[in-house]
């Protein structure tokens, strides 16, 4: 038998790609690609932190500096050799919410707290546990933020005016929107509807270009050429700093962070998910594997960092990590370069920003939200399988209509329920005699599962396929109960179980004393050594029951 492999220890779960790519050795060739990718990675960063940014509530600036300061510490610390790290559109809603009831200080201190969360999920090696969310879910939980960020943009893209607050949920939002719809700007609809084409159609026919910088440049000068009547940056904030801040703790107020608390572990839940999900997005394009625990922890230090520095939630992003990838990089020093090219452009052009439309960054932001719904997907979940399409639903209802939290938590548990139905209908019990003691008509399909151990009319032989766990232990135990008391011997064959659960233990354990009070030996076959380990620690031991190598051993 081939040894388990050794468990790796606490330097190496936690060691950051970036030594491992220096290890590997890192030249001239591997800072030249990565200068390149972080350069076309920042190209497509900078109108989009803004954008998602403003989206979220708060300043352009603060998206900036949550690209800067944690898309580079999420490069120097974490698990993954291509994840970028940055705001993101999943958070826009969650980040609006908490701005609106707490302010600026409490996102920040929650920002803080979800960082201090994250650090202990990867220092706890729950990150693995983390993945195992369905894909369904994942795809119902995207595409709702999708509706989400584009509903959040109507107002930009059409430049409505509204009489007060614009409300935050989508039922409350779309009247107040249609009740605006006679203020709606034809100078804004222009420059959105001119940044989403150029973006289309760059993509399309220059798939190399950075569409999205190209777009707003040109609704830029677009605007400023000819004196457009739009709301703008400059207009709105004044413009954006030139610097970083000087780091500073947030309010530590013990009521605030009482208050911000469960904002804080919505972002950490969140903020895992979607970094997972971008690494694992990497691995597949690339080959690589990441470490879930490492990328964890330095997801954690982004959060703590971004917040000294007054910015936002950080978090690994699908569409910069891949960009990243197609761009050629060779580990985590393109994400660095990529903070740090942002950082420059932020020195030296932060004046233009003052110029940029906010109906043009509504309309990058209109097709991040296009993307986020993976219509391929949805077609694919439909036709393979109702249950799956339910779960989809049902979690896209949720996030649009209700919580982003309460959509992945029913999502889950919807999902983990239609798990557990399909292993329960899996697991299958085969006997060579039959179950009840009663004289009962031939049937088709009452031949022996064993003709060799059916060979001894005073032994009954069970043989349990598949995972034998709490979803089908009343199946297996209403098999087990109906033990025939005239057979001397009983076998139960479990050479096909890869696992059970202690409802399974407690459910064989219950056959074994039946079998013992009525005389009847009790034989336990085929077992592997980890379910026989299980079986034992449960208190399953010799003489109270036997364990035999396989069936026909069982008989010797």
């Amino acid at each position: 038998m081939m040894p388990a492999p050794a468990r790796p220890d606490f330097a190496e779960l936690f060691t950051p790609k970036l030594v491992t790519v220096f290890r590997e050795g890192y030249g001239l060739a591997g800072l030249r690609a990565d200068a390149i990718a972080g350069l076309t990675v920042a190209i497509v960063a900078l109108p989009l932190s803004m954008a998602i940014a403003i989206a979220s509530g708060v300043g352009p600036e603060r998206g900036l500096y949550t690209a800067i300061v944690g898309g580079f510490i999420v490069s120097l610390l974490g698990g993954s050799r291509f994840q970028i790290g940055g705001p993101a559109g999943a958070f826009i809603v969650l980040v609006a919410a908490t701005v609106a009831r707490h302010g600026v200080e409490g996102l920040l201190l929650a920002t803080m707290m979800s960082g201090v969360f994250l650090l202990a999920i990867g220092y706890l090696r729950l990150g693995t546990y983390i993945k195992y969310i369905p894909y369904p879910v994942t795809v119902g939980f995207t595409a709702g933020i999708g509706v989400i960020i584009f509903a959040s943009q109507l107002r930009d893209l059409f430049g409505l005016t509204l009489a007060g607050a614009e409300p935050g949920a989508l039922l409350e939002k779309l009247p107040a929107l249609w009740a605006a719809a006679g203020t709606a700007s034809p100078a804004a609809i222009g420059i959105a509807a001119m940044t989403i084409a150029l973006i289309v159609g760059l993509k399309r026919f220059r798939p190399g270009w950075p569409g999205m910088l190209v777009a707003v440049a040109a609704a830029s000068v677009a605007a400023f050429a000819f004196a457009l009547p739009v709301e703008t940056i400059g207009s709105r904030f004044g413009g954006i700093p030139r610097s970083l801040p000087m780091p500073a703790l947030p309010n530590l107020d013990p009521e605030l962070v009482k208050a911000v608390l469960p904002d804080a572990i919505s972002f950490a839940l969140l903020g895992a998910i979607e970094s997972l999900l971008s690494a694992v997005v990497a691995d597949g394009m690339t080959g690589r594997r990441h470490r879930s625990n490492c990328e964890l922890v330095a997801q954690g230090f982004a959060n703590i960092g971004s917040a000294l520095f007054g910015g936002i939630c950080v978090t690994g992003t699908i569409a910069r990590t891949a960009t990243n990838v197609r761009a050629g990089a060779r580990g985590p020093v393109s994400g660095m370069l990529h903070s740090t090219f942002l950082l420059a452009f932020m020195l030296v052009a932060a004046p233009l920003a003052a110029y940029i439309p906010l109906a043009a960054l509504a309309g990058v932001l209109a097709t991040v939200a296009w993307n986020m719904i993976e219509k391929d997907a949805f077609a694919a979940i439909a036709r393979t399988s109702r249950g799956d399409a339910l779960v989809l639903a049902v979690t896209l209802l949720l996030v649009v209509f209700r919580d982003l939290t309460e959509g992945i938590v029913v999502g889950f548990v919807l999902g983990s329920l239609l798990f557990i139905d399909r292993m329960a209908k899996s697991v299958s019990t085969d006997v060579h005699v039959p179950q009840v003691s009663e004289d009962v008509a031939d049937t088709p399909g009452d031949a022996a599962y064993d003709g060799r151990a059916a060979s001894d009319p005073d032994t009954v032989v069970y043989r349990i396929s598949g995972a034998f766990f709490f979803g089908t232990a009343a199946t297996v135990g209403s098999v087990l109960d109906r033990i025939a008391d005239r057979r001397k011997n009983f076998v139960l064959d479990c050479s096909a179980v890869p696992f059970l659960d202690t409802t399974a233990l407690n459910v064989i354990e219950g056959a074994a004393r039946k079998a013992r009070h009525s005389g009847v030996r009790f034989v336990i076959a085929g077992a592997s050594p980890e379910v026989r380990r299980m079986l034992t620690a449960h208190g399953l031991k010799e003489p109270e029951v036997e364990f035999a190598g396989s069936v026909g051993e069982a008989g010797r």
